[in-house]
């Protein structure tokens, strides 16, 4: 694999931020790895409805590496007639070898219930319990019977979001590697991308698909 995409997985390793996403289930081909690849020219694809995400989306990959170029660069508003077979044709024309792709697989919303806390709070002593304790006036009476504060529960609603990321080698035209993550509590698309990308690569050092730390 060229130099430059191996620097480019370790700049994301030690880049990105902790998220709340992690790997659903993943796929290599057994007989290939994108360590075995030499990728000189690779393709960011987000695959989103919204332009405005998809370019923060491929922006955030390609981000810092030359060998990264963003698709809306290549297919957007001037090439979305052409046939499948044409738009190959100009990634072959502009030398790509390889392309990343993400994609929202689903959106999911699940409510759960947050219960009360209880918490009794103690004012006083117990010093006088056993030598007259109400001769030590309100606050040993008030610590026998110590107050008790109940927060109540509540519902949360918690969004889900399944995101495919595949990696195609168009040198040898075939998926080599897939997986799906789920990042919840998502504020932020970009800090998103990043949890997505550093969880791939994880997944990817586990599989075999790159080489260890």
């Amino acid at each position: 694999m060229k130099k430059s995409l191996l620097l480019f997985f370790v700049v994301v390793i030690f880049s990105s931020c902790g998220s709340n996403t992690s790997i659903v289930n993943s796929w290599r081909d057994p007989k290939i790895t994108v360590a075995q690849e030499n990728f000189k020219k690779v393709l960011v694809v987000a695959l989103v409805k919204d332009e405005a995400s998809r370019r923060v989306t491929e922006n955030r990959i390609a981000a810092g590496n030359p060998i990264f170029k963003t698709s809306y660069q290549y297919l957007n508003e001037t090439t979305k007639d052409l046939t499948k077979e044409q738009k190959l044709k100009i990634l072959q024309d502009e030398n790509f070898d390889g392309v990343i792709t993400m994609r929202l697989v689903s959106k999911e919303k699940e409510t759960t219930y947050v219960p009360g806390t209880y918490t009794g709070m103690y004012y006083g002593g117990f010093d006088g319990m056993y030598t007259g304790m109400y001769g030590y006036g309100f606050g040993n009476w008030y610590g026998m019977y110590s107050p008790n504060f109940y927060d109540p529960g509540y519902y949360q609603e918690t969004t889900s979001y399944m995101v495919e990321t595949n990696i195609f080698s168009l040198k040898e035209n075939k998926l080599i590697w897939t997986g799906t993550t789920e990042s919840q509590y998502v504020t932020d698309l970009g800090q998103t991308v990043d949890a997505i990308m550093q969880a791939v690569v994880k997944e990817m050092r586990k599989d075999g698909s790159l080489p260890p730390k």
